[in-house]
């Protein structure tokens, strides 16, 4: 039952990024924003239970999620077949530059830290024996 009360919520927090995105024409799409909402939402203590629950019963049929896909793969082999270098182009670079950006906010982010000494060891300035 939590695990149903959580998907709701997931699908209540998607249709409602949904509704923001056209409601008020932003660039972003629905389910993105929705993200952004549930990571506000996230900070209430009653409600991650539930989203807990739902995700965990999300990533129990992981696998089942990428039927579709396969399905559609096999679907337009001729397209494939006509862009396929092209495609694996762009998903290879895509990836590396999401890597590379995802590598570089992060390193902004723990050099603006204060918790992360520079040497980088956490316990490396730790005088307690």
């Amino acid at each position: 039952m939590e695990a149903l009360r959580g998907l709701a919520f997931l699908l209540l927090l998607q249709a409602l990024g949904e509704a923001l995105a056209r409601g008020f024409g932003l660039p972003l799409p629905g389910p993105v924003l929705g993200l952004v909402l549930l990571l506000a939402a996230l900070r209430v203590p009653a409600l991650r239970a539930p989203v807990a629950a739902a995700a965990d019963a999300l990533l129990t049929h992981l696998s089942l999620l990428f039927v579709p896909v396969g399905v559609g793969v096999i679907t337009h082999l001729a397209v494939l077949s006509q862009y396929g270098l092209k495609l694996l182009v762009a998903i290879v670079l895509s990836t590396w530059i999401g890597m590379a950006m995802t590598a570089l906010v992060l390193r902004a982010l723990l050099a603006r830290s204060p918790e992360t000494p520079a040497g980088g060891d956490a316990g490396e300035g730790d005088t307690h024996g």
